[in-house]
């Protein structure tokens, strides 16, 4: 496992793509943005496909969750220009983690009523941290050869044949991954090696004319997860529980081909956008904003929505639906 990325080096990352940009000027963001097909070649282009990405949604009994999360989901069927298909960046449930058996299947029936009496849309899912059940045996009083225990409930009850996969729409491909993996009672943000040697047979099996979107629920870069924490000093690693521990690696495969436009993901409930090297990294918010008790520091409850177009360009944008937090419990 490579060392997780400080402080430091991630800054410069984004102080050197932000700087890079800033130095080209106009023409240049230009050429850079055509070379990678982030913005729109000359002439008309069509849209593919609109879809809405809910992470972190975090449905639960108390504080109106599942009030909020059908909330989320009417505003954006009523939207006049909706979206094809629902994506989600894990994160479905409160925490099935350190749960009993009871408490979690009770947060996943909540999930599972929500989208059935208010989502008449396709729904494509990914696993976050908190979908995981029974990691932490102690507190949620597991032995590990329960049935379902890990992620095998999640998968089992929203209809994944693997914690990573690829599914085509509207002539983009999009590959799910799977960034939590296991670290003693708790876990860590890593795209293993077995899943590297399929994310890189996938891309490499995928026609170049065909663009691509990432899903993860752990950012692969992310400036937000450097400011989690703000009493870490500046030369301490990032959490790798925050942040894809091995990014580089994943960063560098994604870079070396030109038809990976944008990679989404959630987990730190802060809305930020990193373009390096040609590759866009979206970290869109929560459904749920702080765990239901309102904003999170500046971003509203809300859900991103993706337009991706014919020529291998997209649009995004963070809508905010109205909801206003339960006073208490």
């Amino acid at each position: 496992m490579e060392r997780g990325i400080t402080r430091r080096e991630a800054l410069a990352v984004t102080a050197g793509a932000t700087l890079g940009l800033g130095l080209m000027g106009a023409t240049g963001r230009g050429a850079w943005a055509a070379l990678r097909g982030s913005a729109p070649r000359a002439g008309a282009r069509s849209r593919s496909l609109r879809f809405a990405h809910l992470t972190d949604i975090h449905v639960q009994p108390e504080r109106k969750a599942f009030e909020g999360l059908t909330a989320c989901l009417r505003h954006l069927h009523a939207l006049a220009d909706a979206p094809e298909l629902v994506v989600t960046g894990g994160d479905l449930v409160m925490d099935a983690f350190e749960s009993t058996f009871d408490r979690t299947r009770t947060q996943w029936d909540l999930f599972t009523r929500a989208l059935k009496d208010s989502c008449g849309l396709p729904v494509e899912h990914c696993l976050g941290n908190h979908d995981i059940w029974g990691w932490n045996k102690a507190k949620s009083g597991t032995k590990g050869d329960e049935k379902g225990w890990g992620k095998a409930w999640a998968m089992e009850l929203l209809g994944m044949p693997r914690r990573f996969r690829h599914f085509d729409r509207g002539g983009w491909r999009f590959i799910v991954l799977d960034s939590v993996h296991p670290d003693g009672s708790g876990y860590i943000g890593l795209i293993d090696g077995e899943q590297m040697e399929w994310l890189k047979a996938t891309l490499d099996a995928t026609p170049a004319s065909t663009p691509v979107v990432v899903v993860s629920h752990v950012p692969i870069f992310s400036v937000s997860a450097m400011m989690f924490d703000q009493k870490k000093a500046d030369e301490r690693a990032i959490s790798p529980s925050l942040m894809v521990s091995n990014a580089r690696s994943v960063h560098r495969l994604l870079a070396s081909k030109p038809n990976v436009k944008v990679c989404l993901s959630g987990h730190i409930h802060q809305l930020d956008r990193v373009e390096y090297e040609g590759v866009t990294y979206l970290c869109d918010g929560a459904v749920c904003g702080s765990w239901w008790k309102g904003r999170n520091e500046q971003c509203d409850e809300g859900y991103g929505v993706i337009d991706l177009f014919d020529d291998g360009t997209f649009a995004h944008q963070y809508v905010r639906y109205g909801w206003v937090a339960a006073a208490n419990g």
